[in-house]
């Protein structure tokens, strides 16, 4: 069959299938008339009978109407009161002393006031922006209008058609999306604004909060960034270059785009001549500046303020998190934030972190070994200092200190173990089995035991086993429970031996395990960390308070003394030796966790040491742990020598302190005041606990002694029998 066979055999069928379809549909059409007739004339008396128009009318007024009533309170609601004033102010954050720690930087320039600006500038915008600024009452129904038909044809509000009070109220208080709800909300804030503010104040608020690129917000930083002139300074030309900028400020600033800036000039120019603010001549000479030449930088950046990027960081992520306030309104409404910032302590420990030397060698490709550090009083739980992570600083980047989650390894033995046993009537010179448990597979660092150990000195080594028993005697249940009630938090899944060891699911930070070591540094007591004591707006007003912390009594303070006599041995006879700072009597405790690939590789270490005025806990290891990052060397070799660093020039600003209790080490597990010791070292007093580790060392005499005795005849008897043996296999016998 050829094509020309086929494509006739086509046509063919497909004329007799349309007729067909034709015939089809025209049958269709005569049966179905009827019905559609019938339902059209009940649909009208339905229609007529029930009102159906008016009711959706009435239900169109409604929403209109519940809309309209939303967006007033919604209007309402926003405290334009306070707009002028913070946008004048920066934020200020404040330390313990009330005295002036730094600004948060945002977007926010210069502020200026109506006479320190050129009236070209207000001219331009004006002319460029909102012609009708001068007689409108906050809206422009052209510009509404304008906004409602691009909804229609575009499906989406398309830019242009608010007025510069609008686009104020869109500044200070909306986000830049264009949709119809933000749209509404802006008019009816505009209202608002308009209230409150006379026009001249609306155009100096809004020259001061608009956006001018490379980083500049304000005409007076504008001024200085493009032309190295005060914003009362510019001539036709310039004000006009900077109003341009408005449109799109990284398309038309003259740094960028000369060529862009130039046209967008010229059109300021034109626009200002229609409006009546400019001659044609001027407009000619303006036109004809060369614009490239104008150009002169002399703004300086004020993000000086941000003086403790760490810890101001920490102080927003707080503010957030805990109250519910936006990072915008934080770095541009003037609020004044006060903080338990002491700023000694935290210059400290910035240069201890400045200094690479302090931390172990980087990887081989490079990778540095993170660490963070918080210094927290354990009177409030207020942080004095904060160092979140190692090189440079990111705004609000992840912070080790606060953000963390990793597990703290034996840091946790005091916490969901000692404590509660303490609690049950054990006492730091209790003795403890320390060997292996067929109920959890454990063992000490060094891989020894030595089948019973004191309490003071399990703590001290940071053994093991002995805190594993422990755990098993006192009941999961309650070291569990213990250690929730001290701040960490938990997961089902750490209800089990390991638990005694520091090994949890999720872990925890540098910032919750100094608040839960201050209740050994005060009587027992936690409190829930804090940065910020107080928030006053721009206005003056309080809109939080934490001045007063509260705090929960976790143990008593007999337990809290006993566990500090075991940890100062830490410092003194234990595994924080060699981080113990010169000239300075710290408790505390050191704390590793081992790679998930390599038991005797190191993923986590830590050290908490604490006085009765300060606790500083400190967190070292590599971001990402693999088989080419990981740690070495142990808690008292490395995070150790950070925290000495740390500690020895953090304490001499702490202030005079002593603690109530002498180290267990020293009165051989007896819970001794402080000052006892001292004296009758001094005195040659014979107390009754020196009597009773006299009596210690004196049985501990007599079974070495016995011990020896008993050897020699051994060796006696063994000399016999080998003489004997000796006479019997002589040639004769």
């Amino acid at each position: 069959m050829d094509f020309q066979e086929f494509w006739r055999k086509f046509k063919n069928g497909a004329k007799v299938f349309w007729q067909k379809f034709r015939s089809g549909t025209k049958t269709f059409w005569q049966w179905i008339k009827p019905y559609l007739i019938r339902f059209h004339h009940w649909r009208k008396r339905i229609w007529k009978k029930y009102h159906i128009n008016k009711i959706l009318l009435l239900l169109t007024l409604v929403v209109v109407l519940v809309m309209s009533v939303y967006l007033f309170f919604l209007a309402k609601s926003v405290n334009v009161e306070t707009l002028q004033s913070s946008l004048k102010q920066s934020t200020v954050i404040y330390d313990k002393k009330n005295e002036q720690a730094g600004s948060l930087y945002g977007q926010k320039g210069t502020y200026v006031e109506s006479d320190q600006i050129s009236p070209y500038l207000k001219d331009a915008v004006v002319s460029t922006e909102d012609r009708n600024f001068y007689s409108h009452h906050g809206f422009d129904i052209k510009g509404i209008a304008r906004a409602a038909l691009g909804l229609v044809t575009s499906g989406h509000i398309t830019g242009g058609g608010s007025t510069l009070t609008q686009q104020l109220a869109k500044n200070a208080y909306l986000s830049l999306d264009q949709t119809f709800e933000r749209k509404a909300k802006e008019i009816f804030m505009a209202i608002e604004i308009e209230k409150k503010y006379d026009k001249d104040q609306i155009l100096t608020m809004y020259l001061n909060n608009s956006y001018f690129g490379n980083g500049v917000w304000g005409v007076q930083d504008a001024a200085r960034k493009y032309f190295g002139v005060d914003a009362n300074q510019l001539t036709v030309g310039e004000a006009a270059t900077i109003v341009g900028m408005l449109k799109g400020p990284s398309i038309y600033n003259p740094i960028d785009n000369l060529e862009n800036a130039v046209n967008r000039r010229n059109t300021v120019l034109s626009v200002m001549v229609e409006n009546g603010k400019l001659s044609k001549e001027q407009e000619d000479q303006e036109k004809a500046v060369d614009l490239g030449a104008e150009l002169n930088n002399t703004y300086s950046s004020a993000d000086a303020g941000y003086r403790y990027p760490s810890y101001f960081d920490a102080v927003i992520d707080e503010a957030v998190e805990r109250y519910g306030m936006s990072e915008k309104d934080l770095l541009n409404k003037g609020y004044k934030i006060y903080t338990s910032l002491d700023q000694d302590y935290q210059k400290q420990m910035e240069a201890v972190y400045d200094n690479n030397a302090n931390f172990p060698a980087n990887a081989a490709d490079g990778a540095m070994p993170q660490s963070a550090s918080v210094a927290m009083d354990p009177k409030t739980g207020g942080v004095q200092a904060l160092v979140g992570r190692r090189g440079e600083h990111i705004f609000r980047s992840y912070n080790f200190a606060t953000q963390m989650q990793r597990s703290p390894g034996s840091t946790m033995k005091p916490l969901s173990v000692y404590s509660s046993a303490l609690e049950a009537g054990y006492k730091p010179d209790s003795v403890l089995k320390d060997e292996p448990q067929s109920y959890y597979k454990a063992k000490n660092y060094d891989g020894t035991y030595q089948g019973e150990v004191p309490m003071y000195q399990a703590v001290a080594q940071s053994l093991n086993l002995p805190a594993v028993w422990l755990l098993h005697e006192i009941g999961l249940n309650k070291g569990y429970n213990k250690s929730e009630e001290f701040g960490i938090p938990l997961s089902k899944s750490d209800k089990y031996y390991g638990l005694a060891l520091g090994g949890l699911e999720k872990g925890t930070s540098p910032m919750q395990m100094a608040a839960a070591y201050g209740a050994f540094a005060n009587e027992g007591k936690v409190y829930q960390p804090h940065l910020i004591t107080k928030v006053i707006d721009s206005t003056g007003a309080v809109i939080e308070d934490n001045s007063s912390p509260k705090y929960e009594q976790v143990i008593s303070k007999e337990v809290a003394n006993e566990m500090t006599s075991m940890l100062l041995g830490t410092f003194s006879n234990g595994t924080a030796a060699q981080a113990a700072p010169a000239g300075f009597t710290v408790a505390g405790k050191t704390g590793t966790t081992e790679t998930n690939f390599d038991a005797n590789k190191v993923n986590d270490q830590w050290i908490v040491g604490y006085t009765p005025n300060v606790v500083i806990s400190t967190w070292l290891g590599f971001e990402k742990v693999s088989e080419t990052h990981y740690l070495s060397g142990t808690s008292g070799s490395e995070v150790g020598q950070v925290f000495r660093a740390e500690a020895e020039s953090i304490l001499p600003y702490a202030g005079q302190y002593s603690f109530d209790v002498a180290d267990a080490y020293a009165t051989g597990g007896k819970v001794v005041a402080a000052d006892e010791v001292n004296q009758g070292a001094q005195n040659g007093d014979s107390s009754k606990w020196r009597e009773d580790l006299k009596d210690i060392g004196g049985k501990a005499s007599e079974g070495a002694a016995n011990f020896f005795e008993k050897a020699k005849e051994g060796a006696n008897k063994l000399k016999e029998k080998g003489q004997e043996l000796w006479r019997q296999y002589q040639p004769g016998n």
